[in-house]
């Protein structure tokens, strides 16, 4: 602003005079994008910024203003009726996201956008009874803001995060979830893995008045399972071993997510070192992945007297110091 209270509207959005209204309009977009307080929170100046570009968006984008504008100056509000924004008390809280104040502010502006209802879109508050609380968040600064004769659709996509047991990610489930008043039927196929992304195309959010509709996306979580842990394409477990089978070896049954099998351990098996079962792992596109089982000794809470003797024996009859060389290497 000059020292006499002009502004000039044109240098303030980054344009020529004889700038045309889609010329204007982009300029408008895209310094909206950089200083709007959301983007900025708590900085004054990039308040002050973003009012500034919105006063004089108002008056070039409307041609009765822009004309008085281009012949009066610093009086054109007085040249007729209308004034700008420059007074104006923005409540960005109004809205839900940022593209619904742009909706709103072309709209107002007559910029051709769709005004959409202060508060956001339909899914801000969760799921009933679909996600444990879980909520969709819209897609904020996304694919675009509206623009042309019927405006191009804000982001409408939504997100919300899904939960499944070990059991429904391994073997594919299907979950019927409440999105608003719908019911949707989801089917989870089998092998999905943490994190894995679910697209439900035309489940979104809905803008106002025009019958568009996102897209919305699961993000899939899996719960942790007592024996089970996913690694890539491997399932892992801990094998439970006594000290005789871990000792002398021999065949153990062991489960597996199919049931029960039986695997062959090595004599003197060591511990740290995985057996490994092919294609009994977690599904991947090819079949199926390997499962890993870990040997660990597991020691009875009690021994009986028989056990506690043959020990004993063991002990008398032992032939190797299993920390020989040991203590001498560990000294610092």
């Amino acid at each position: 602003m000059t020292a006499n209270g002009y502004r000039d509207y044109f240098k303030v959005l980054g344009v020529d005079r004889g700038a045309d209204a889609d010329t204007i309009k982009r300029s408008f977009r895209k310094l909206a994008r950089q200083y709007h307080p959301d983007v900025n929170p708590g900085d004054k100046a990039a308040e002050a910024r973003f009012k500034e570009i919105s006063e004089a968006y108002e008056v070039l984008s409307d041609p009765d203003k822009r004309r008085r504008y281009e012949q009066f100056g610093q009086y054109w509000s007085q040249a007729g009726a209308g004034g700008g924004m420059g007074g104006m008390d923005v409540d960005f809280g109004r809205y839900g996201n940022f593209d619904d104040f742009i909706n709103d502010l072309l709209g107002r502006f007559g910029g051709g956008g769709a005004s959409s209802a202060p508060g956001g879109f339909g899914f801000g508050s969760g799921f009933p009874g679909g996600f444990g609380g879980s909520g969709f968040g819209t897609g904020g600064f996304g694919a675009g803001f509206p623009g042309g004769a019927k405006g191009a659709p804000a982001n409408l996509d939504a997100e919300a995060n899904l939960t499944l047991a070990m059991a429904e990610a391994f073997r594919g489930c299907e979950r019927t979830l409440a999105v608003n008043d719908e019911r949707v039927k989801v089917r989870i196929p089998a092998g999905v893995r943490q994190g894995s992304r679910l697209r439900l195309k035309g489940k979104g959010n809905m803008q106002p008045g025009t019958g568009r509709r996102g897209d919305l996306y699961l993000n899939l979580q899996i719960q942790t399972h007592p024996i089970w842990k996913l690694d890539g394409d491997q399932l892992r477990a801990e094998l439970p071993l006594s000290l005789d089978e871990l000792a002398l070896g021999g065949e153990v049954r062991v489960a597996t997510p199919d049931g029960e099998a039986t695997v062959q351990v090595p004599p003197g098996m060591t511990l740290g070192r995985s057996l490994r079962l092919k294609g009994k792992g977690w599904p991947i596109k090819e079949g199926r992945g390997d499962l890993l089982l870990t040997p660990v000794l597991r020691m009875p809470d009690t021994l009986s007297s028989e056990e506690r003797a043959l020990l004993e024996q063991l002990r008398a009859a032992r032939s190797a110091d299993p920390r020989a060389g040991w203590i001498q290497a560990a000294r610092l």
